[in-house]
């Protein structure tokens, strides 16, 4: 499979929890444009008051794009509710042959700050729902000989990090071993797992929650995560190197050095701010 073949997408299949906005949706589209099948799973049915895109709304742009889609309510802290999404794709495409982790929760708030309630929607979105759809998608993906991508941050224990936002650390962490793990694991089946993570802020609805407007104004289009995502599948054999991936490293090893374009604001190409897990606190 290269990422020239446009043909080599057709009647394959992603599922990905989350998906209605932001670095999902691109990623979606991106592989839609190729002709995939587009599982979007994720609890966004009905519009947000305040956030843009539902399931129907990107099912609606992944036709578009050229992809054929399926829409799945499911809260992602269910697990009868991911058990049974995944048996839905499966009976509608008639298999699985990438998952793609993409739901999660940011919560930025050191441990004091950090109530019991908080850390169970941390942890059930970063950690458990990802286990869950691993072990889940397994079967088919070894009749695939598929592939996962767990958007989680490499480990860095730079002390300053562990002692901020240690809990939601904590919970991304997790998913991030669990990658590892899984990428020893499931060798012997040909299943390839790795991690997918940007080295800079990008404009999401989570960083715009997180930081306001200053923080997007400094962030780069999830543009840039889809293409990573998609040379990251598209080019296997290439990235088998290492499970965990930044986004700048993936297009730098397709010989993309230039990244200005992707600036979310394009006066501030140049003021763009690294992600808080590359490099230093």
């Amino acid at each position: 499979m290269t990422a020239s073949d446009n043909t080599s997408w057709r009647n394959r299949t992603i599922f990905m929890t989350g998906g209605s906005r932001g670095i999902g949706r691109e990623i979606a589209l991106r592989l839609a444009r190729e002709g995939a099948n587009i599982v979007i799973a994720a609890k966004s049915d009905k519009p947000h008051p305040k956030l843009p895109g539902t399931i129907h709304s990107v099912a609606e742009e992944i036709i578009a794009a050229g992809g054929q889609a399926l829409p799945l309510t499911v809260d992602a802290r269910d697990e009868a509710q991911l058990i049974k999404a995944i048996a839905d794709a499966v009976a509608h495409f008639g298999g699985i042959d990438v998952l793609v982790n993409n739901a999660g929760y940011l919560g930025v708030t050191p441990i004091a700050a950090t109530s019991t309630k908080s850390y169970d929607l941390m942890h059930a979105l970063n950690t458990r729902a990802p286990l869950i759809t691993m072990r889940e998608c397994l079967p088919h993906l070894e009749k695939s000989q598929g592939q996962i991508i767990n958007l989680c941050p490499p480990i860095n224990l730079d002390p300053g990090w562990l002692g901020a936002f240690v809990p939601y650390t904590s919970t991304k962490y997790g998913m991030t071993l669990l990658s590892l793990g899984a990428a020893q694991e499931l060798k012997a089946k040909n299943i390839a797992v790795r991690t997918l993570w940007p080295a800079t802020l990008i404009a999401t609805a989570a960083i715009g929650v997180a930081t306001g407007e200053s923080g997007l104004a400094v962030s780069r289009k999830p543009e840039i995560m889809a293409n990573a995502a998609y040379a990251l599948l598209s080019q296997r054999e290439k990235f088998a190197e290492s499970v965990t991936w930044l986004d700048e490293d993936v297009l730098r090893a397709l010989g993309e050095t230039e990244f200005d374009h992707y600036a979310n604001v394009p006066e501030n190409a140049d003021k763009i701010q690294r992600d808080f897990y590359i490099g230093t606190f």
